[in-house]
């Protein structure tokens, strides 16, 4: 992990749900709290279904308020990222 990113990579934990909620939950928490800049999130390309559900995650009122941006990165577009401003 760089001092300004927190890396979280899906592959193997893509097939238990409840693994992924956690993980993501747990990604945001550690972001939040080390007011770190920017979250990747690695789904992988696939079938799409893990980066679906990472988006609709990204789409819940509790997550959409933390952040205040998201891509995806136009050279792999298995990878999410997360952009963050910290108040002071």
């Amino acid at each position: 992990m760089s001092n300004r990113i927190y890396h979280l990579d899906l592959h193997p934990i893509a097939k238990d749900g409840r693994k992924i909620d956690v993980a993501l939950a747990v990604a945001l928490e550690m972001v939040l709290k080390k007011r770190l800049a920017t979250l990747e999130i690695i789904p992988g390309k696939g079938t799409g279904q893990l980066m679906n559900r990472v988006k609709k995650w990204l789409k819940e009122p509790q997550v959409k308020n933390t952040y205040f941006r998201v891509e995806v990165d136009d050279k792999n577009h298995g990878r999410v990222f997360v952009h963050f401003r910290h108040s002071r």
